[in-house]
C-alpha cells in the first residue's frame, strides 16, 4: 500500500487547498521534502495555480542540504526558478524574524524528521510556532513519518538545558511525528496559533518491515549524514558520539551508523565488556567489528577500530532495539576498559558555551555522570530513564494521530 504523506494529500485534494486561496504561502523545506513521485514540494506547490508562494525557509544544512557539518550556516538567497526569497533558519538567525513572518499568511512546514529530540528540525518547528503565536497567521504541518517509529527512550531534558538541540522537556527518542509534536508544543507552551496538520494516509508505525518508514517510499537524506533508514533507527544513540572524542563515522560513507570508531580503542574488547555488563541492551540489532579511515573530521586519515550497528533485516527487532541504551553502554564499556581515556569532547556544541557537548546533547549531566561513575551499573541508568519514558508516553498518547 502506498502511504500518502501530507504534501501528497494537499496536492491531491482541492478541498484541502481551498483555505490557501488568496493567501500568501511560505514553505519550510529541505531536500527530503518531496512528493511520492520525487517532485520537490516547492516545485509541486508552485505548479498549483491557486497557491501563491511568497517565500521559502531552509533549516539546518540549508534548503538544498548542501552544508555538511554542524554549525555551518546557510545564507538567504532568491530562488532562481520561483523568484521568491529563501530565508535561512540556520544563518544569522535560528528564529524567524518579524520581517520573515511578514512575508506570508500561512506557513507550510514540510520537513522529514528522524524522531530524535536533538535533530534540529523539531526545534525549528517550535521556533516557527513561537514566532507566529499571536499574529493571526497559520502554521500547517504537512506530516511525514517518524522513521524511528513509536518507541520512546532516554531521560527528559532538564529545565535550564534548553538549546537548539533541546526544544523542551522530552526524551531523546520521542516517538511522535512532527505534526503530533506541534500539537504538544502548542499545548505545553500555551501558544496562540492557527494550527493544522495535513495528516498522512495509510501510515502504520507499528507495522513491518519498515516499523515507521513505509516500504513504498524511497529514503532521501533529510540532512547530509542521514543516509539510510539504518542511520535513522540508530541516531537516538549514535548522535551522542558528537559529544565524544570518538568518531561517529563522519568522513566515511556510513556516518552515525557506528557505536564508535577510534585508533586507540579495541572494538572487540569493548563489545565483550558490553556483553558482560548488560547483554539485554544489545538486543534488536547486530554489531559487527570493522575498521574505517575518516577522510575528514575526527581521527582524519587514521585507521579506526569500530563497531557497526545493523538495525536492519534480518537482524532488526523493532520492539527490542534501544539505541540510546546501546550507545550509553558502549561509553560505559570504554570507560571501564580505559579509565583515563579523554572521552568527552570539550568544544562549543550548537553555540552552547557553558556546558560539555555530551550534556547539551542529553539535556543534562546524568548520562555522563553515570558513565564516569565507576560504581554505577546499568540498572542505575535504567532507574533514571524508565520513569521519564513512561511519563512522556502518558503525556503524549492523546496527541497521536495514527
Amino acid at each position: 500500500m502506498t502511504v500518502l504523506f501530507g504534501i501528497d494529500r494537499l496536492l491531491a485534494d482541492p478541498a484541502l487547498r481551498q483555505p490557501l486561496v488568496g493567501k500568501r504561502v511560505a514553505l519550510v523545506a529541505h531536500p527530503a521534502s518531496v512528493t511520492h513521485d520525487l517532485t520537490h514540494s516547492l516545485d509541486a506547490l508552485a505548479a498549483m495555480p491557486e497557491i501563491t508562494l511568497s517565500a521559502a525557509f531552509g533549516p539546518q544544512h540549508g534548503l538544498k542540504g548542501d552544508k555538511q557539518d554542524n554549525m555551518v550556516e546557510s545564507p538567504d538567497f532568491i530562488d532562481p526558478d520561483h523568484h521568491i526569497p529563501v530565508f535561512s533558519l540556520y544563518g544569522e538567525v535560528r528564529r524567524p524574524t518579524a520581517a520573515m513572518i511578514d512575508t506570508a499568511d500561512v506557513f507550510l512546514f514540510d520537513l522529514q524528521d528522524l524522531g530524535c529530540r536533538i535533530y534540529t528540525f523539531v526545534t525549528t518547528l517550535l521556533y516557527l510556532l513561537e514566532a507566529v503565536s499571536g499574529s493571526g497567521k497559520a502554521v500547517w504541518v504537512l506530516d511525514r513519518p517518524n522513521p524511528a517509529g513509536r518507541p520512546v527512550e532516554g531521560t527528559t531534558l532538564l529545565p535550564g538545558h534548553e538549546s537548539f538541540v533541546g526544544a523542551g522537556p522530552m526524551p531523546m527518542r520521542h516517538g511522535l511525528t512532527l505534526g503530533e509534536m506541534g500539537r504538544w508544543f502548542i499545548d505545553h507552551y500555551k501558544l496562540d496559533v492557527e494550527y493544522r496538520v495535513i495528516a498522512m494516509e495509510g501510515w502504520a508505525p507499528d507495522a513491518g518491515p519498515g516499523f515507521g518508514w513505509p516500504d513504498s517510499r524511497v529514503w532521501i537524506n533529510p540532512s547530509p549524514n542521514a543516509a539510510s533508514l539504518n542511520m535513522a533507527r540508530a541516531y537516538a544513540g549514535t548522535v551522542m558520539i558528537e559529544g565524544a572524542t570518538l568518531s561517529e563515522g563522519r568522513g566515511t560513507t556510513r556516518p552515525l551508523e557506528v557505536l564508535f570508531g577510534a585508533p586507540d580503542v579495541n572494538a572487540r574488547a569493548v563489545l565483550a565488556e558490553m556483553q558482560a555488563l548488560a547483554p539485554q541492551w544489545l538486543a534488536g540489532c547486530a554489531l559487527r567489528e570493522c575498521w574505517f579511515e575518516p577522510t575528514f573530521h575526527k581521527h582524519v586519515h587514521q585507521a579506526c577500530s569500530a563497531l557497526m550497528i545493523h538495525a536492519e533485516a534480518p537482524f532488526y527487532d523493532h520492539a527490542a532495539f534501544r539505541p540510546w541504551r546501546l550507545q550509553a553502554l558502549a561509553f560505559k564499556a570504554i570507560r571501564r576498559l580505559y579509565p583515563d581515556y579523554a572521552l568527552w569532547r570539550d568544544f562549543p556544541y550548537e553555540y552552547v558555551l557553558d556546558r560539555l557537548a555530551i550534556d547539551v546533547i542529553n539535556g543534562g549531566p546524568g548520562l555522563r555522570e553515570w558513565v564516569d561513575d565507576a560504581r554505577a551499573l546499568p540498572g542505575d541508568l535504567e532507574a533514571m530513564a524508565a520513569p521519564d519514558e513512561a511519563a512522556w508516553i502518558a503525556r503524549t498518547s492523546e496527541l497521536r494521530l495514527y
